[in-house]
């Protein structure tokens, strides 16, 4: 089990890494807010083909916590990262999402009531330290770059950091598929009016020359960065503990970085180091302490 969540750690890190860098290709034919309703009805039908049987073994008094989680883990976030990343470099976006492992350390003192250990908690401020180089060092190199949008990302932090704490702690025995199909149960349909209302069905849209491309991109972003990633993640909170789990966006800005380097984006040396500050936060937050 232990080997099992650090593999489970890697794969979700890979994937989520280069989410990034696919919402990036695929606002270049759709809006925002078109890439955020595709995606999340796109991840539905994906979800649904693997599971949806499993919908009927859902217990009543899990519903209000798997419609919970899905608007806070899926929905809006889907919209809030395609919006940020009309201003923010891929690279950059994925370093904000590194404040969810502090996030939910936070959330889960105060609100769950999860306990941490004074290692875990050392892990996520040097973790946090190292992503406020990242970010400082980033908006040196990108001086045109509109900073405010991050307060999107900062808001999706905090409504993962919600979810990773309300899987762990309501739907600890639901098994990982279920949540995910469960969770789009409620989303697919507003998606569906989203991409209504943003004239996604029309010719004009149709026609454009990145349309299609775009559309593949945010198939391929759906598919794997969210409907396969969501049952892993799921997953990796049931064997492991919130904070573990949360600690994968430690590993994502690495991923990431590296996608918007090979696609034209820089960064400095500074931010390879503050990598490496990242790194070691990760190792303090899931490093046991030794028994006396």
């Amino acid at each position: 089990m232990k080997g099992s969540k650090w593999t489970y750690l890697i794969i979700l890190s890979v994937i989520w890494g280069t989410s990034f860098i696919l919402i990036k290709k695929g606002l270049v034919g759709l809006n925002p807010y078109q890439l955020g309703a595709l995606r999340t009805v796109l991840s539905g039908l994906f979800l649904f083909l693997a599971g949806f049987k499993t919908i009927k073994t859902i217990k009543k008094t899990d519903w209000k916590w798997i419609i919970i989680s899905g608007f806070l883990g899926s929905f809006i976030p889907a919209f809030f990262f395609a919006i940020a990343e009309t201003e923010i470099d891929s690279a950059v976006v994925s370093v904000l999402n590194s404040l969810v492992p502090l996030n939910t350390v936070l959330m889960g003192l105060a609100i769950f009531k999860i306990t941490s250990t004074k290692r875990q908690i050392l892990g996520v401020v040097i973790g946090f330290i190292g992503t406020a180089l990242l970010i400082l060092k980033g908006a040196e190199l990108n001086p045109n770059k509109n900073y405010l949008f991050a307060g999107f990302i900062i808001a999706s932090t905090l409504m993962y950091a919600a979810n990773v704490n309300i899987i762990k702690r309501y739907l600890q025995d639901v098994k990982p598929l279920t949540i995910a199909v469960g969770n789009y149960v409620p989303i697919v349909i507003p998606g569906l009016i989203v991409l209504f209302f943003t004239d996604f069905f029309t010719a004009q849209q149709f026609n454009k020359p990145d349309f299609a491309v775009s559309v593949l991109y945010i198939a391929i972003l759906s598919l794997f960065g969210t409907a396969m990633a969501k049952v892993l993640f799921f997953k990796l909170v049931q064997i492991s503990t919130p904070v573990f789990a949360s600690s994968v966006t430690y590993i994502m800005p690495i991923v990431a970085l590296t996608w918007g380097l090979l696609d034209g984006e820089s960064f400095s040396v500074i931010q390879v180091v503050a990598s490496a500050i990242i790194l070691l936060g990760v190792f303090l937050v899931n490093k046991k302490q030794k028994k006396t």
